[in-house]
C-alpha cells in the first residue's frame, strides 16, 4: 500500500510538472497569437506576432489573395493589416499589422527538435481567447505537398489536436519558442497534424522582407522520375537506381543554353544524387541563383558534366 501511495504521489508530481510546463509556454506565447480575417472576403485562421512593429506570420491559405486583413488579439484589440508577401510553396504568409505590439512569439531553431519532445499548438479561432492542445513531436523531416504541387520539406508531424481555426498558429516547444507554423491535419488519421518548421518559416520571412517574395532557382525544364540503369549509375558514381529524365527543355532557358536536351537524364547536381523530380525541385533553391551548377548527365553516348547557371524564377 505504501508503495502504491508513493507511486501515486510521484505520478501526481509528474503531471503537475507537465501541466506547469505547458501552462508556462502558453502564458509566454499565447498573448502573441491572433485571429486573422480576410477583409471583404470569407475565411479566417490564426497567426502570431513575431516583432513589436506588427509583423505577423500565418498560412498562405489563411490570407489567400486578400490584400488586407483584420488582426484580432486575445484581449479583443483589433487592427487592420496588409499582406507583405506570401509563399504558396511553403504555405507561409507575412502580414504587417498597424500599430505596435507588446507581446511577441520568438522563432526557435527547429533543427534542435527531437522525436517525443512536447509540442503545444495554440490557435485563436474565436478572436477573443486562444485554444490550446498539447502532444509530442511524432516525426521530423516529413514532406507535404503544397497547393502549388511543390513539396514542403522538413515538415514536423505532431499528435497535438488541431482544428481548421488553428491554421497559421504556432507550434510551441516546452521552452516557449515557436518551432513550427501549424498548417494541416489529416482527417481520419488518428489526429496526425503537420507544421512547417520554424527554420523554413524564418527563411521565407527573410526573403519576403528583403525581396517581397521568395526567390527560387529556375533552369527551364520539365522532368519525370525514371529508372537509372546500373551501368549508368556506376558511371555517374551515384548509389541510387532512379534519376530524372528531361521531358522538355525551354527554348533559350538556362538548361538549353547549357546544352541540355530533351531525353537527357540528370543523375546528380554538384555531386548530390537526384533520385526524382522532388529532389530536382528541392535542390534548385535561392542559393543556386546565378551560381554555376554542375549536372551529371547520362546520355547514350556516355556520362558528362554540364554546367548550368540557374536564374531567379519569376512566377
Amino acid at each position: 500500500m505504501a508503495f502504491a501511495a508513493e507511486k501515486l504521489q510521484s505520478d501526481d508530481a509528474l503531471l503537475d510538472s507537465y501541466s506547469a510546463t505547458v501552462a508556462d509556454a502558453v502564458d509566454r506565447i499565447g498573448p502573441a497569437v491572433c485571429r486573422i480575417e480576410r477583409i471583404g472576403a470569407g475565411g479566417h485562421g490564426s497567426g502570431f506576432v513575431i516583432a513589436q512593429d506588427g509583423l505577423v506570420v500565418t498560412n498562405f491559405h489563411v490570407v489567400g489573395d486578400a490584400r488586407g486583413v483584420r488582426v484580432t488579439m486575445p484581449d479583443g484589440a483589433s487592427r487592420e493589416g496588409r499582406v507583405l508577401g506570401r509563399d504558396p510553396d511553403t504555405d507561409i504568409a507575412l502580414v504587417r499589422a498597424n500599430g505596435s505590439f507588446a507581446d511577441v512569439a520568438p522563432l526557435g531553431d527547429s533543427k534542435r527538435l527531437r522525436r517525443g519532445q512536447i509540442a503545444i499548438a495554440i490557435g485563436n479561432p474565436l478572436g477573443f481567447e486562444w485554444t490550446v492542445t498539447a502532444g509530442v513531436v511524432s516525426a521530423l523531416g516529413r514532406s507535404m505537398r503544397a497547393s502549388t504541387g511543390r513539396l514542403i520539406d522538413d515538415v514536423i508531424q505532431t499528435d497535438a489536436a488541431l482544428n481548421p481555426g488553428n491554421s497559421g498558429g504556432p507550434l510551441v516547444s516546452s521552452a516557449g519558442e515557436v518551432i513550427g507554423v501549424n498548417t494541416a491535419m489529416i482527417h481520419g488519421a488518428q489526429g496526425i497534424a503537420f507544421a512547417v518548421a520554424s527554420n523554413t518559416a524564418n527563411f521565407v520571412i527573410s526573403e519576403i522582407i528583403r525581396f517581397g517574395r521568395v526567390r527560387r532557382a529556375f533552369i527551364g525544364v520539365s522532368a519525370d522520375t525514371t529508372n537509372l540503369p546500373r551501368r549508368a549509375a556506376l558511371l555517374s558514381q551515384v548509389t541510387t537506381n532512379t534519376a530524372v529524365r528531361l521531358r522538355s527543355v525551354e527554348k533559350n532557358g538556362p538548361a538549353a543554353r547549357a546544352g541540355l536536351k530533351e531525353g537527357d537524364i540528370i543523375a546528380a547536381i554538384d555531386g548530390r544524387p537526384v533520385t526524382g523530380v522532388d529532389d530536382l525541385v528541392r535542390m534548385l533553391d535561392a542559393e543556386r541563383i546565378g551560381r554555376e551548377t554542375l549536372c551529371t548527365v547520362v546520355r547514350r553516348t556516355g556520362v558528362s558534366q554540364v554546367a548550368v547557371t540557374p536564374v531567379a524564377r519569376t512566377n
